[in-house]
């Protein structure tokens, strides 16, 4: 089978709603005990807890495995050294910006209510002569996904570049053997592996230089999500295996959940027995069913454009930059309210999205340096052209044509 020549509309779909469930997990987490976060509410919502520790177990690789497939296609018109550059340009520049003008806000909420004084201006310098957070008060935050991201593309490069030529794709040519029945699920096993093998020795930090055991376990993601875009055959299979990908992954957090309700037990001796390694797999294998059943379900109902999906893969990047700022920003005034902890939550999510929404389309969209800033491609260019009707010229404008825009 070919590769696919052109974007798909359902890894689109797909990339919106794994955004939007980030965007949901961060409205959340100042209401929920069981995360460490910026800001907390005194009261807590456990119900709310159970959505987000769902949404918690594949909403990060479901992102992964997405931008492996947004590599794909950004490398098939062009070279490496072209792709590099690209993506300097679309996760770098916004990066060092997020660090310098979005990030920032955040930590200064974070301060304020751990007893710092002043304003922002006061507070501003500081992330330049205090050192890194937690620390210190220079940080990227939930941009640790775009730095990561810069970083894995730029090393796989070549590699996936390679493999997308006909010598490589002779090479690799048994992955389109675990098209085959069941088989794609043998892809799991090389990350759960790692899983197993890094995680209790390298816990999740998100400060890139301590983060081996996350490193890794990100990157199979990576390139899973570039094979399986690469060789077509292995969508195919997730698509007719979509039923099976649904049961076992609601069997697998049924289970988490079994286990974290009810105490059956003692608490697992992490990586003295072999049960303890069950468990654990337990946490990676329901990540990858999670995302094999979105992956099914979204190739079977949804790969059809809509009118509306050019102006969304628009937004959603920028949409992600600013979307845990402006959520900082709500919950500092928000948790200081008598309200119950839902009303807070709703009134967090709902007010934070409009926001957000308004900042796009009112400041970023419509200015060339705010589209650079955010990543975005440049504003579309009208371009004027004669069309002889009779005897008279009749001047018309039309619009150079843009396609998506390739999420970080």
């Amino acid at each position: 089978m070919q590769p696919v020549s052109t974007r798909q509309a359902y890894l689109d779909w797909l990339r919106i709603l794994s955004i939007l469930a980030v965007f949901f997990l961060h409205s959340g987490m100042a209401y929920v005990e069981d995360w460490g976060w910026h800001l907390k509410n005194k009261e807590t919502s456990n119900l709310l807890m159970e959505v987000n520790f769902w949404i918690g177990r594949f909403r990060m690789p479901l992102l992964f495995f997405i931008s492996g497939t947004v590599t794909y296609f950004m490398l098939k018109s062009r070279t490496t050294g072209s792709f590099i550059g690209l993506r300097f340009r679309r996760l770098f520049i916004p990066l060092l910006f997020g660090m310098l003008v979005i990030v920032p806000p955040q930590v200064y909420m974070e301060r304020l209510t751990q007893g710092f004084k002043g304003n922002f201006a006061d507070f501003y310098p500081s992330i330049f002569t205090t050192g890194a957070y937690p620390k210190g008060n220079l940080s990227w935050h939930h941009l640790w996904f775009i730095l990561y991201l810069f970083l894995y593309d730029i090393i796989f490069a070549p590699a996936f570049k390679w493999s997308m030529s006909e010598r490589g794709k002779q090479r690799l040519a048994f992955f389109n053997k675990l098209a085959i029945g069941k088989r794609v699920y043998l892809l799991m096993v090389p990350s759960v592996i790692a899983y197993l093998s890094m995680s209790l020795y390298f816990p999740e930090t998100h400060d890139l230089i301590h983060d081996w055991g996350r490193h890794v376990y990100w990157i199979f993601f990576l390139i899973t999500g570039f094979t399986c875009i690469n060789f077509p055959a292995l969508m195919d299979s997730l698509e007719r295996n979509r039923r099976t990908s649904f049961l076992f992954a609601f069997t697998s957090i049924f289970i988490i959940n079994y286990f974290r309700w009810n105490n059956p037990g003692p608490e697992p001796d992490w990586g003295r027995d072999w049960l303890s390694y069950a468990h654990l797999s337990l946490f990676p294998l329901t990540a990858w069913l999670w995302i094999f059943t979105a992956i099914g379900y979204a190739k079977r109902y949804l790969n059809k454009k809509h009118r509306i999906q050019n102006y969304i893969n628009e937004a959603v990047y920028p949409f992600y930059i600013l979307h845990q700022t402006i959520i900082v920003i709500v919950v500092f005034y928000v948790i200081r309210t008598n309200e119950p902890v839902l009303n807070k939550f709703l009134f967090t999510f709902i007010t934070s999205f409009v926001l957000v929404m308004c900042i796009y389309h009112l400041f970023i969209r419509p200015y060339a340096l705010t589209r650079f800033l955010f990543g975005m491609k440049p504003k579309k260019k009208e371009v004027k052209r004669v069309v002889e009707t009779g005897d008279a010229p009749l001047e018309k404008s039309a619009e150079t044509i843009q396609p998506a825009i390739q999420l970080s």
